[in-house]
């Protein structure tokens, strides 16, 4: 029988229910929300697994120890007791990281100290000298989460963010966070089910990721390397069957766009698509979105405009407004999605959202609002819908009586 324990998938405020969903849909057990984290159990498959798969997680950690300590002496007694044999060997290197949330602890390097003293004194006092520490690629990094008086001691199996996919070799001045992006996309609903069009794509984050979201692609194959590679209890016969199992992958048959002003811009998200594989699936083109035409039947629009923040257009109210034109005359029957931090300027896309999320896009709180693009009036399409409806109800009823 597999072993499992405790794991805990840190992410980005606002993403925490579709991480957790895509847990559930990973076969995790004992999903549970927190506070930029979702709890879960499962055995060390389902450690490789959560890190290869997820989207919108950042790490991926394995709690050792949770204790309460309200100072930093406390806290080095306790991580002191724990059997690092288990976890390092004497001649192995380490680091340690930390979070902390707490008034009784107002220096995170302090509590970070104390985590390495107590390890080190350990190896010490058994073998008489110790594990060296490593900010290059230590064998083991060691997480301390303080929340007040609440301590939870940890392995993180990830190492660097796993946002950061391995794909991108360019980027324009303000480049959207990956998991952002594919967290952005799993809210919109998006499958790969119909076309979809990002008309100020950048260096093109949002179309890599709906690629892979549409082939259902894990985003950690184009990692170089997860921190649990270095464990020593690492299976990499059971790693590379996971990592080579592509069971789970689904055609794709419709197009992803990106267009952008910028041939910079273009250009980054050329680099970026031919790095991911994806090209075959993704079209480009540099020019304004105001001049685009779509025949298509049916597509989703997902963007990430300029906010004003750190790239500045002439007239950011003009570009949200000749944003909110476009999506009514070329996107009519579609459903568009706009992420800002400018309340103000999501207001002159002219359309109401019939959806408005709450996301942080780095220290930025923005708003990430779904508008269904209708033709004319809002209420007569609203009155249009619920004669559709009626209708539908009645000829339910109709087939019903002739089953009777």
């Amino acid at each position: 029988m597999k072993q499992t324990f405790n794991m805990i998938a840190k992410t980005f405020q606002g993403l925490e229910e579709v991480l957790a969903t895509e847990l559930i849909n990973l076969e995790a057990d004992n999903v549970e929300i927190q506070r930029r984290a979702v709890s879960f159990t499962g055995d060390l498959t389902m450690l490789y697994k959560a890190n290869l798969h997820l989207r919108t997680a950042s790490r991926v950690l394995k709690p050792i120890l949770v204790f309460t300590a309200s100072n930093a002496e406390e806290v080095y007694e306790q991580v002191k007791k724990i059997n690092w044999d288990n976890y390092l060997k004497v001649d192995s290197t380490f680091s340690v990281d930390s979070t902390v949330y707490s008034d009784s602890f107002r220096h995170s390097k302090f509590v970070v100290y104390k985590v390495k003293d107590a390890i080190a004194d350990w190896f010490n006092e058994k073998y008489d000298r110790r594990p060296s520490v490593s900010l290059t690629a230590p064998q083991l990094i060691i997480n301390i989460h303080i929340s007040q008086t609440a301590c939870t001691l940890s392995l993180d199996s990830s190492g660097e963010s796993l946002h950061k996919r391995g794909y991108r070799v360019a980027q324009t001045d303000a480049p959207i966070n990956e998991a952002l992006a594919a967290g952005m996309l799993l809210q919109a609903g998006w499958k790969g089910e119909t076309d979809l069009i990002d008309p100020m794509c950048g260096s093109g984050t949002l179309l890599i990721e709906a690629a892979l979201i549409a082939q259902n692609i894990p985003p950690g194959i184009y990692r170089k390397e997860f921190a649990f590679e270095r464990w020593h209890d690492f299976d990499e016969e059971l790693f590379e069957s996971l990592y080579n199992d592509d069971s789970r992958e689904r055609p794709f048959t419709n197009t992803i766009y990106g267009s952008d002003i910028s041939p910079k811009a273009i250009k980054s998200a050329e680099q970026n698509v031919k790095s991911a594989g994806l090209g075959k699936y993704i079209k480009l083109q540099i020019k304004a979105f105001q001049e685009l035409e779509y025949t298509g039947q049916k597509a989703l629009i997902v963007t990430n405009p300029p906010y004003g923040e750190r790239i500045v257009p002439n007239d950011i109210y003009a570009l949200y407004g000749n944003l909110g034109t476009l999506l009514k005359h070329q996107f009519n029957g579609s459903t568009a999605w706009v992420i800002s931090s400018s309340e103000e300027a999501l207001k002159k896309v002219g359309l109401k959202p019939d959806n408005k999320i709450k996301l942080m896009n780095g220290a930025l709180e923005c708003f990430f609002c779904g508008y269904t693009v209708f033709p004319g009036k809002r209420n007569d399409f609203i009155k249009n819908e619920n004669n559709d409806n009626s209708d539908d109800e009645n000829n339910d009823n109709d087939d019903d009586d002739d089953k009777k």
